[in-house]
């Protein structure tokens, strides 16, 4: 309650095989003031049940599952709630499975492994409509945007008049990191990382981050 006003708070579906991991998280996520377990799944075809059911803000999705896995089934939910946003939680760390996560429609990309704070802070980025990429899964990406061959550059800046950089600043963008962490990144300053992004918009015709994200992923700017 802040000012005499209910805060309002973030709906999770939850969608796991395991019992004991969708108890630990349900315990997690209840203690947040600004977050509430609405319902679980424990497969697939119960996530699509649920999902409608509940409408949950975001379906935090597991990939590998008895029945429909999480990829179909992140794919099934966005075309039938496209306002729905889906946070992969998962074991695998491979890029493979990054980049057809965010194809079928995920917003999100966290491993098991991280941390409760990176989880938490995951879930709001994603409810705010951001994309969010865990930093253990962005090396490999990064490393193939910053340093592609002369051929593969030279095709892109006649496609869409974009350069290396450009094209690195943009895909950081599009993992949801902020200003600060892609000057770092890329060893820029933050006025530096600012222009980049306002020379994207004009030579992009585009108007904020959102819609810079969307052309990134829809261009295929996280594909290996």
């Amino acid at each position: 309650m802040k000012g005499g006003r209910p805060i309002d708070k973030i709906t999770i579906l939850l969608v796991d095989d395991h019992a004991v991991l969708r108890a630990g998280l349900r315990t997690l996520l209840n203690s947040q003031a600004d977050m509430e377990v609405v319902a679980e799944a424990s497969g697939g075809d119960e996530a699509l049940q649920e999902n409608m059911r509940t409408n949950p803000d975001i379906v935090l999705m597991d990939i590998s599952m008895p029945g429909i896995n999480g990829m179909e089934a992140t794919r099934l939910i966005k075309q039938g709630r496209p306002e729905a946003k889906v946070l992969v939680l998962t074991m695998y760390e491979d890029e493979s499975y990054l980049h057809r996560m965010l194809r079928a429609g995920a917003s999100g990309y966290v491993p098991k492994k991280a941390v409760d704070t990176e989880l938490l802070a995951a879930i709001r980025a994603t409810h705010r409509g951001e994309h969010f990429i865990h930093s253990s899964m962005t090396t490999g990406i990064v490393d193939e945007l910053c340093h592609k061959d002369t051929g593969s550059s030279v095709k892109r800046q006649s496609e869409d008049g974009l350069s290396d950089r450009e094209i690195g600043v943009l895909s950081l963008l599009a993992m949801g990191h902020t200003d600060q962490e892609i000057a770092d990144k890329l060893y820029l300053s933050i006025k530096t990382v600012q222009t980049y992004k306002a020379r994207l918009k004009g030579k992009l015709g585009l108007q904020g981050r959102a819609e810079l994200v969307r052309y990134a992923i829809s261009h295929g700017l996280l594909d290996t």
